[in-house]
């Protein structure tokens, strides 16, 4: 621990603000679009002009021309959008980055699919000693959940070891499972649960911190073959116009690593750690976290390290999110909290006395109430400042908890792309018919003044791109129209509030409205080229819309 703090104090040396000069020409100049500024007057402008990392210029085209030399760059837009780099400001960065290297089963549709992908895999990598894979979803399986009486087939001369969608729940075959140790008596330690068939032996499903007992056995990769993962995540970010993106786990290890590409000018985005804490972190690995955020400092620029972040609770399709009144299709049960309260709120105040930001894991209305709580608790004991904590997820709310969001300057952190209609079959049926008006209430949170703030939760999502969030977000159907009627389509958003959401509100939940999430005078040059005008499309067409560009920090990192 010690040999990270120090070389991160020598590489925090190198992070520099933003700078400009005043000098002409610019460097990039942008004419003939339509570029959305992302204003409070909602105003656009025809073209910028870039000097360093900086706009030096939003205006007409003629304005913008007058700045150009004869080393400047110029981008005709012909008309197309622009608008500030989408940031992401849920993601899990190294994971999903390394789960570009394991078995892909998200377009899986059923249980022969996943089959099929894994013996796909397993053949094309027989140098692999287990088969590693991620994104099966909860609706592909008639309980909910995998089995082996649903994946007959699967590989079994290595061990297999599948992890759903939303990272919350996971599959092990039998060869896993015989490494592991894992029998019918196996107990996780702590918030999770070995799922037994009817004869009481594992299914090979294990929830929450039960995934543990099989991971451990999991052979990790170098910090070599992390680095190059990450490259390879962000290459992914970067064609999908993400400029700045914030960590929602994360140890003092793998910030280290962003750190280093940053040193290697191969950090292509803005990146915001949020460190892990739990029932089982120690004092001295919260002293290391405040260690570099004081090292580090908040400079504004290319990394920042002020967060933490905490799961309150888990997921409702598996029945392990923290409910009000028990789910519909398991009335013994309410879920629980995967922290104990008593110890969720000591750290709440002692790190709002810090000055951290929070986030809070909460998808349950009981667990959101609770956060609330607690953030509530802690303000009124450290007294009034400047705080932007957040509640991540909140995916069912009771109604006398939306006001709350505004009273208290807490965020709403949710994830438009985990409401896609396709996916929704076994949560819907886990909250029930009396909580469905409520579900991601975007709209109603919106109307109680609440700050919405998206993201994509990456890799526990179907899709990091934020396009197809926004899809969801404004149309509440999937790309192929499914439900035709909508689901829950009261609460959709506009086009202007789910791009709000995803550019200037991230900026803000980081104390960087000032610098970033707008297209503006003496801003930071982050932007993305859309292939069509979401502000006029048919709203049904916004999936098929495709970054044609990305700049961030005044300089390209995508080109299509």
């Amino acid at each position: 621990m010690k040999s990270y703090i120090t070389s991160l104090r020598f590489l925090a040396m190198f992070v520099l603000g933003p700078w400009v000069t005043t000098a002409q020409p610019a460097d990039i100049i942008l004419i003939n679009g339509k570029v959305w500024t992302a204003m409070d007057d909602g105003r656009f402008v025809e073209a910028l002009a870039i000097r360093g990392n900086l706009i030096s210029k939003a205006g007409t085209t003629a304005e913008v021309q007058r700045l150009a030399g004869k080393q400047t760059r110029t981008i005709d837009l012909k008309g197309r959008l622009v608008i500030p780099g989408f940031n992401d400001a849920h993601i899990h960065m190294l994971s999903g980055s390394l789960g570009l290297f394991e078995a892909d089963l998200t377009p899986a549709k059923s249980p022969a699919d996943v089959v099929q992908i894994v013996n796909a895999f397993a053949k094309a990598n027989p140098g692999k000693r287990w088969i590693i894979g991620r994104g099966w979803q909860y609706t592909q399986f008639p309980s909910g959940l995998p089995s082996h009486t649903d994946l007959n087939g699967i590989a079994s001369d290595r061990p297999v070891f599948l992890t759903g969608y939303d990272g919350h729940s996971a599959w092990a075959n039998a060869k896993a499972m015989e490494i592991a140790g894992v029998n019918a008596g196996s107990k996780a330690k702590g918030f999770g649960t070995v799922v037994l068939d009817k004869d009481g032996k594992p299914t090979g499903a294990l929830l929450e911190s039960a995934q543990d007992l099989v991971e451990v056995f999991v052979p990790q990769p170098t910090r070599q073959e992390k680095l190059d993962a990450l490259i390879k995540g962000l290459q992914l970010a970067a064609s999908l116009g993400i400029t700045s993106m914030q960590n929602a786990d994360g140890t003092v290890e793998g910030f280290s690593l962003f750190l280093e590409l940053f040193r290697q000018q191969k950090l292509s985005v803005r990146y915001g750690a949020a460190f892990s804490v739990g029932p089982e972190t120690t004092d001295q690995e919260i002293e290391s976290f405040r260690i570099l955020r004081r090292d580090l400092g908040h400079t504004n620029a290319m990394l920042t390290a002020d967060a933490i972040k905490f799961m309150l609770d888990g997921v409702i399709e598996s029945h392990t999110a923290a409910m009000l009144e028990p789910y519909a299709d398991m009335p013994a049960s309410r879920g629980d909290f995967a922290i104990p309260l008593d110890k969720y709120r000591a750290h709440v105040m002692a790190l709002d006395q810090d000055g951290f930001r929070l986030y809070t894991h909460a998808l349950g209305d009981r667990a959101v109430r609770e956060a609330l709580s607690a953030y509530e608790d802690a303000a009124k004991k450290s007294g009034a400042r400047p705080r932007r904590h957040r509640i991540e997820h909140i995916e069912n709310i009771s109604p006398a908890d939306m006001p709350r969001f505004h009273q208290l300057g807490v965020l709403a952190s949710m994830q438009p792309i985990h409401a896609d209609p396709g996916s929704m079959g076994v949560w819907e049926n886990a909250v029930g018919a009396d909580r469905l008006p409520r579900a991601f209430a975007w709209a109603s949170l919106l109307q109680h003044r609440a700050y919405l703030v998206f993201s994509s939760d990456w890799p526990a999502c179907i899709d990091m791109s934020p396009i197809r969030g926004i899809h969801v977000a404004v149309n509440r159907r999937t790309p192929q129209g499914f439900p035709p009627e909508g689901w829950v389509v009261a609460q959709k958003v506009s086009m202007r509030e789910a791009l709000l959401a995803y550019t200037r509100a991230g900026a803000y939940a980081s104390f960087e409205e000032n610098t970033k999430g707008q297209l503006r005078e003496g801003f930071l040059a982050d932007l993305v080229i859309l292939s069509q005008d979401l502000f006029t499309i048919d709203p049904m067409n916004t999936a098929n819309t495709t970054v044609l560009l990305t700049m961030m920090d005044g300089k390209v990192v995508f080109e299509k």
